[in-house]
C-alpha cells in the first residue's frame, strides 16, 4: 500500500480519494475550500492539510483532480504548491482535463525537480467516480505509468498508457469530441420521435441494440425524454473541454467542424440558464427552437 495525497475534492475527487482510502492506501487530502477536506476526513479518515505542499510532503504519489489549467498550475507550482513538497522520485498523477500545453509545462517543471509526471484524465462522470468505475487514459514514461497504474486501479475499471506525456490529454480530447457529436445526434433523433408522436422509450428499446446504440443512449434517453438535466457532467465543464479540443485541433491542423458547431449549441444552452445542466441538455435547446 502507498502513501498518497489527493488534491481537489470536487464531485470527482471526493469519491476517488475515498476509494484510495478504502483500498488501504494512506491518504492525505487538500481542497481549496478547507471545510470539504475536513468533511472528507470525517467520512473516510486520513488527514487534511492546508496547502498542496503540506499534503505532498513525504508521499509516493500525488493525485490531482481540479478545474482547469490555472487551477493545475496553482496547485503544482503556485505558492505552497505540491512540487515544492514532493520528494525526488515521487509521482504526480493529474486527473484533471486540461490542455496539452499546460500538461507539457507542468511535466517539464516536475522533471526539473526529479518528480515523475503522468497525465491521466478520466471518463465516466460522477457516477463512475462514485462507483470506482472510471476509464483512465494516461500519458508518461512507461516506468512512471507502471508505478502509478496499481494505485489508480482503486477507482478505475480500465487504465491504459496511450504514449508519452500529453497523450492522455489528447485521448481525452478525442473522447469529448465523440461525446459532443453523439449527444447532438441523440437529441435530434429523440426530438424527431416526439414530434412524430412515437413512444420515445419504445424507439430506444428497438434501436439501442443496433448500430446506433451507445452509452449515452442507454443512460441518458430517459432523462432527456423527461426534460430532466439537473445531474451529470455540466455544460460549463463541457465547453471548457471543447475549447481545449478546438485549440488543439487548430494547432495540429485537424478540422473539427461538428465540434465547433456543437460548442456553439452549448453556448446557447448556457444562455438559457443551463450552464450546470447535464450535457444531454442539447435536447432542451432543440425544444426551445421548436417552440418558436
Amino acid at each position: 500500500m502507498a502513501k498518497c495525497a489527493f488534491l481537489g475534492l470536487g464531485v470527482m475527487g471526493f469519491p476517488m480519494a475515498g476509494h484510495l482510502m478504502a483500498a488501504g492506501h494512506d491518504v492525505t487530502v487538500y481542497n481549496r475550500t478547507g471545510s470539504k477536506a475536513d468533511d472528507w476526513v470525517t467520512r473516510h479518515g486520513g488527514k487534511a492539510c492546508p496547502t498542496p505542499r503540506d499534503a505532498a510532503e513525504g508521499v509516493e504519489f500525488v493525485m490531482a483532480c481540479v478545474g482547469n489549467d490555472d487551477d493545475l498550475r496553482a496547485i503544482c507550482i503556485g505558492e505552497g504548491g505540491a512540487f515544492d513538497g514532493m520528494s525526488k522520485g515521487a509521482v504526480f498523477v493529474d486527473h484533471t482535463t486540461v490542455s496539452a500545453e499546460v500538461t507539457r509545462e507542468m511535466a517539464a517543471a516536475a522533471s526539473e525537480r526529479g518528480i515523475a509526471y503522468v497525465d491521466a484524465p478520466v471518463s465516466g462522470g460522477q457516477a463512475g467516480a462514485e462507483n470506482g468505475q472510471l476509464v483512465v487514459m494516461c500519458g508518461g514514461a512507461q516506468t512512471d505509468y507502471d508505478r502509478a497504474e496499481p494505485v489508480i486501479g482503486a477507482y478505475a475499471k480500465a487504465c491504459r498508457r496511450m504514449g508519452e506525456v500529453g497523450a492522455g490529454q489528447t485521448t481525452k480530447m478525442v473522447n469529448q469530441i465523440c461525446i459532443a457529436g453523439l449527444l447532438q445526434g441523440l437529441a435530434e433523433g429523440l426530438t424527431l420521435a416526439q414530434k412524430a408522436g412515437l413512444d420515445g422509450e419504445a424507439v430506444i428499446d428497438v434501436i439501442q441494440g443496433g448500430a446506433a446504440g451507445s452509452w449515452q443512449m442507454v443512460n441518458r434517453h430517459k432523462t432527456m425524454l423527461a426534460g430532466d438535466y439537473d445531474h451529470g457532467f455540466a455544460v460549463d465543464w463541457m465547453r471548457k473541454d471543447l475549447a481545449i479540443c478546438l485549440k488543439e485541433g487548430d494547432a495540429l491542423g485537424a478540422p473539427l467542424p461538428v465540434t465547433a458547431l456543437v460548442d456553439q449549441f452549448y453556448k446557447d444552452v448556457q444562455a438559457m440558464g443551463g450552464g450546470r445542466w447535464d450535457t444531454s441538455s442539447l435536447m432542451a435547446r432543440l425544444g426551445k427552437l421548436a417552440d418558436k
